[in-house]
């Protein structure tokens, strides 16, 4: 069998998380440049880079390197606390994702995130329920603003966590958005749909997914998942 190499999104696709990312990127906006309005609009798809790099532009601030770090250095303080106090029935983990795991496990796939969070940020969501470290990889935001790219980045990390050329395995991108789906495509991968976000399963397999279901928990998921 060709090894498979799962990457998770996160938000939408493993989790609701209640808003907590847009709280705590718009206060580290007011903190750092004393404005609540840079982020009026919808983060779907985008990776944190790309969201502090929009944010920059909106107010009318030099868009450098440093000034997106510094801007989610904030904003990971932030949401630190953000999460701690988030109300635990609109934050959570969500139905299907601990068995869909588990099943990988049980094949021996390589479980890898593939999520426009940072890294850190990525260990805070996820850390919350307790699941971060069942992923032993990912592609992240801190990796690349494009999506395509980090994806790549994560289905490398993947493979050599698999021990085998990345030519030689089979590649699953699972997230909620047309971009999740187009990054898929953007390396060759398959991609699983899950309409937990704001698109709908159809919505995504009219953007080109392999397969889609209204959730983890749907029939035919973990067949399509694990192959």
């Amino acid at each position: 069998m060709r090894p498979t190499i799962l990457l998770f999104d996160i938000d939408g696709t493993l989790i609701t998380s209640a808003g907590v990312g847009r709280r705590a990127i718009v206060a580290a906006f007011l903190e750092r440049h004393r404005r609540d309005d840079a982020c009026n609009f919808p983060f779907d798809g985008m990776t944190d880079r790309q969201i502090a790099r929009r944010g920059l532009e909106a107010i009318g601030a030099a868009v450098t390197e440093d000034a997106m770090d510094a801007v989610l250095a904030t904003y990971l303080e932030i949401l630190r606390h953000e999460v701690s106090k988030a109300d635990r029935t609109a934050y959570r983990l969500h139905d299907g994702v601990v068995e869909v795991i588990g099943a990988a496990e049980q094949r021996g796939h390589a479980i890898g995130l593939g999520t426009g969070n940072v890294l850190e940020g990525a260990r805070i969501k996820l850390g919350h329920f307790g699941v971060f470290d069942r992923f032993s990889f990912g592609g992240f935001g801190s990796d690349a603003e494009d999506r395509t790219e980090l994806i790549r980045r994560g289905a490398e990390r993947g493979a050599a966590h698999a021990g085998a050329p990345l030519a030689a395995c089979r590649i699953v991108v699972i997230g909620d958005t047309p971009k999740d789906v187009a990054a898929a495509r953007g390396i060759g991968a398959e991609s699983v749909g899950v309409g937990t976000g704001r698109y709908t399963k159809e919505a995504l397999l009219e953007c080109g997914a392999t397969h889609a279901f209204d959730s983890l928990l749907a029939p035919g998921v973990l067949a399509a998942v694990l192959g």
